[in-house]
Formats: structure tokens, sequence, C-alpha cells
């Protein structure tokens, strides 16, 4: 049975929006979090209470660059002193636009920042996640996965890639102990987004095509991934757990 109850997260893209409800959340359930993010800033700085500053540590890092990735995973068990038990996948971009134009070299960016990034890290972090008592993996992908979507034909992609690779690592590393599981949001509302969803057109068409009324918020998924890492047995591995207020399913 998995003892999740000492060691250390690391997060990526964790200084912002579901990244950062992520972090707190683990560290609101007693985990240390390493957040890695490109500015090298803690999630909602300002709005941590003490126990939550003294479970989270900022690092810097790009995730599209290997000598990044290595170098801030191999600074993550010298900060709290403690196994990394985990890893989750949050960092990416969204780029759109219409599929007969949309450039090459943006579908190869895109691909790089969601999808390359999935992989290397996971890599980077395989050996530390060896070595822990019951490792969890857990990426960000989008309920867009299993959707057609105007304009997104290059995000679809990435995040139907990033389930397939959350499939072959849950069947490779199982033997390692290692569980992968794949999250997949539908609209969250973060700061980044806030304005865009609450715009009275959008706002009008997701009350009526979500079925639960409307955009989740960052702390449905960051509650999720928390409740994942102290969930007993090994059997959830993956698999993709939609969490998109039944929109993907809604005719």
């Amino acid at each position: 049975m998995p003892d999740r109850n000492v060691g250390t997260v690391i997060v990526t893209g964790a200084s912002r929006g579901i990244g950062a409800s992520i972090s707190r959340e683990l560290a609101r359930a007693g985990l240390s979090v390493a957040c890695l993010s490109r500015s090298g800033e803690l999630p909602d700085a300002d709005a941590l209470d003490d126990v939550e500053r003294s479970r989270l540590a900022a690092l810097r890092c790009d995730v599209t660059d290997s000598a990044s990735v290595i170098a801030a995973f191999g600074e993550v068990p010298r900060l709290f002193g403690e196994p990394v038990i985990g890893l989750v996948n949050n960092a990416g971009i969204h780029l759109q636009g219409p599929s007969s134009t949309f450039p090459i070299s943006d579908f190869e960016r895109l691909m790089q920042a969601n999808v390359s990034s999935v992989l290397l890290a996971s890599q980077v972090a395989y050996p530390y996640l060896r070595e822990a008592g019951s490792p969890l993996i857990v990426n960000i992908g989008s309920f867009y996965d299993k959707l057609g979507v105007r304009g997104n034909t290059a995000y679809c992609a990435s995040k139907a890639a990033v389930g397939a690779i959350t499939r072959c690592l849950a069947v490779e590393w199982a033997r390692d102990g290692i569980q992968v599981v794949n999250v997949a949001p539908g609209y969250i509302e973060t700061d980044l987004n806030r304005d865009e969803l609450n715009e009275s057109a959008l706002q009008a068409f997701l009350k009526k095509r979500i079925p639960v009324g409307g955009p989740g918020q960052t702390g449905d998924i960051g509650r999720l991934v928390a409740m994942l890492f102290q969930l007993p047995g090994r059997f959830l591995t993956g698999e993709t757990i939609y969490v998109d207020g039944a929109q993907g399913m809604a005719l």
C-alpha cells in the first residue's frame, strides 16, 4: 500500500494557475513541493500561510531545455532532505490558428512544450522515483484530447499525445512500482483566462454547454491531484480522468 505521507513532489509550471493550485493543495496535504517554473517564483506567494510556505520551495526551470531540467531536478532532494515521491507534469502552452495556415514552427514549439517536456521530465525523474516507496506521476492533459476543435489541431494533438505517454509509461514502469495517471481538465478559470471566460457571449455559451453550469476552478484540479497522492493501492494507473463538468460527453 502506498505510503506518501513523507516526500517531495515536483510540480512543473507551478507559479500560476492550475500548477499553483496543485502545489498549494499538495502542501496542505502534508507533502513537500518543489515548485518549478521559468520565473522561479513561489505560487501565490502573498497568499501563503506559514505552513504552506514551509512546505513549498521554488526553482527556476525551463522544461523545454534538458540541461535546465536535469539541473533543477538534481537540486530537489536537497530542498527538504526527503525522497522524491512524485512528479506533476503541468507546464505547457496553448497556441491556436487555422490548420491550413498554422505555422509548422509553432506546431513544433507547442509539441516541445506540451509533449516532449512530459517525456523529458519523466525520464529525468525516473531514477529518483524508482527509489521511492510508492511513486506517482500525474500528467495534466486536457479534454481536448478527444475532441475535434476548430483552430486547435496542434493543441488537441499535443494533449492526445500526453494521454498516450501516460498509458505507455504506466505499462512500462509498473514493474518499478511507478503509477502514471493523466488528469484532463475542461474549461478551468485561471488568472490568465478569467477576463475571456467572463466575457458575456462566451460566458453564456459555457453556461449552456457545460452541464454543471460553467467553468471549473483551479481548486477542482488541485484537490483531485492531491487526493491521487493519498489514495491507497497501486491499481489505478495508465488512466485519463476527465474533469470537465461532463462537457466532453454531453450532446
